[in-house]
């Protein structure tokens, strides 16, 4: 059940992504135009998702139901520089995590050149995890609330 609810989810996501523009690299570089020819579309588009995703999160809340929290509050130069490269990502190539594997599945090569960087990126931060959290002699965490069967 749990893989078809998340089959479910996902697909609806994927629409979601499709319909609203945000698998298109040139609207989203259009929304980012600041200077330009500035498309404000995708700017519903957040305020419709931070909407629903605040009903979301109150319901669940409501519910009792164990939220994700982060780990730390603090703004640090980590934080900061992950912002920065994730920025530099979506305004060069019109991409975020999400809408490119979206755009990938469709069969965009410009979407499966920035998912193998993605992944490369990923990979790259993982190992340097790894070797940091070594030296510095501490365990890597255990379990999160997703991995909780439900």
């Amino acid at each position: 059940m749990r893989i078809l609810n998340a089959f479910v989810c996902g697909l609806v996501f994927g629409l979601g992504l499709i319909l609203s523009g945000m698998a298109n690299p040139a609207k989203v570089l259009a929304f980012l135009d600041l200077a330009g020819h500035w498309d404000p579309s995708l700017a519903f588009v957040m305020a419709g998702a931070v909407v629903l995703a605040a009903l979301g999160f109150r319901l669940a809340r409501s519910r009792g139901t164990p939220m994700p929290s982060p780990a730390g509050r603090r703004v640090d130069a980590r934080l900061v520089g992950g912002s920065l490269l994730f920025g530099l990502g979506w305004g060069l190539a019109g991409f975020c995590p999400g809408p490119a594997l979206v755009s990938a599945g469709s069969g965009q090569p410009r979407a499966w050149l920035f998912v193998a960087a993605m992944l490369a990126g990923m990979a790259l931060y993982a190992a340097l995890e790894g070797r940091g959290r070594q030296a510095a002699g501490k365990e890597p965490p255990r379990a999160t609330v997703f991995d909780q069967e439900s």
